[in-house]
């Protein structure tokens, strides 16, 4: 078992970045208290429907809640809604609310994490049975103060969820384990339908944006590991954009996925979570055009399933029918 990085955990401050951000490339401008305007292509329809309005109501009765409405996702009704012949999708995140690391573009919170909840197996499936989606991606934050980095009890409620709704497919969007073989073997013997773990960004803009323990190489070597020594049938990964990439770094870390084997791998715009310092300013509004010319860069590689979009998360319509049918197919049990 590798060796697990020691307490404190927060990361170094961000250094400043003079008294204002540059605005945006693709921003119409700034508005209210400096914040960039999104481009017109980030027009979406507010939250609404009966599925949405069913599945909110039932979590509120039981002071539920799911990571899809805590970090306000842009696609929440369509991906709770289903449709065109399938359930819809949820995410929800297990192991607490505060994160060991801190990365640049995230807004969980960085600190020391409480005790893992032995209930949360059974509160997590419970919650998915309540919403009745099909799909469920289950995520989590890095737990780097646990001896396993949380590996057995991320495995125990997929475990869990699969014991209760057989019919149900898991994706699994897994922090590192800090590289740790026996974790990655440990969640893959849970038997989730997809594994994923997030590059997040290109080589160059890595060390900057991500946690100094979240090394762009040593996600390599999971999503490799993932793969051929744990056995997991599909992997996948999301990059995203906005933070100054060029198109040849994006081409330069397809072709590293893609020697690593992973199956699926969506983009999606970079925003920045508040404007604190210590969360990066948005470089650019990457145009649609240009997401679908990552699109078809990536399905030129061979990647089995490409997702990419302006407003396209981790967990994007993880449930959609090419994917949700490539996975039965594979899995017959699961039919």
């Amino acid at each position: 078992m590798t060796g697990l990085p020691t307490l404190p955990m927060a990361a170094a401050p961000a250094p400043p970045s003079g008294p204002a951000d540059p605005v945006p490339k693709g921003s119409p401008g700034l508005g209210a208290g400096g914040k960039p305007r999104l481009p017109e292509w980030f027009k979406v329809k507010a939250p609404g429907g009966d599925a949405y309005v069913a599945i909110k109501q039932a979590l509120r009765e039981r002071g539920l809640a799911t990571v899809c409405e805590e970090a306000r996702c842009p696609n929440l009704s369509e991906c709770w809604g289903g449709g065109d012949g399938h359930k819809g999708t949820a995410t929800v995140m297990v192991m607490g609310d505060t994160c060991t690391r801190g990365c640049r573009f995230c807004s969980v919170p960085t600190g020391i994490p409480g005790a893992l909840d032995p209930e949360e197996p059974r509160k997590t499936s419970e919650t998915v049975g309540i919403m009745g989606v099909g799909y469920v991606v289950i995520t989590s934050v890095d737990r780097d103060d646990l001896p396993d980095g949380g590996a057995a009890h991320f495995a125990a409620v997929i475990e869990r969820c699969k014991a209760d709704h057989p019919d149900l497919l898991v994706e699994v969007l897994t922090p590192d384990f800090a590289g740790d073989v026996e974790g990655l073997k440990r969640v893959v013997a849970a038997r989730p339908d997809v594994v994923a773990h997030n590059i997040e960004t290109v080589r160059r803009l890595s060390p900057g944006v991500r946690d100094r323990r979240a090394d762009y190489d040593q996600s390599l070597r999971v999503l490799r590991d993932y793969k051929h020594v744990a056995g997991a049938r599909y992997t996948k990964t999301s990059i995203m954009v906005g933070l100054g990439e060029t198109e040849d770094e994006v081409r330069e870390t397809l072709r590293d996925l893609r020697a690593a084997d992973v199956d699926i791998v969506t983009f999606g715009q970079y925003l920045r979570p508040t404007q604190e310092k210590r969360h990066l300013p948005v470089v650019e509004f990457v145009h649609p055009d240009q997401f679908a010319r990552y699109q078809e860069i990536a399905e030129g590689m061979g990647f089995l399933y490409v997702a990419s979009g302006p407003l396209v998360r981790s967990s994007y319509k993880a449930g959609e029918l090419f994917l949700e049918g490539l996975i039965r197919g594979a899995n017959p049990t699961t039919a």
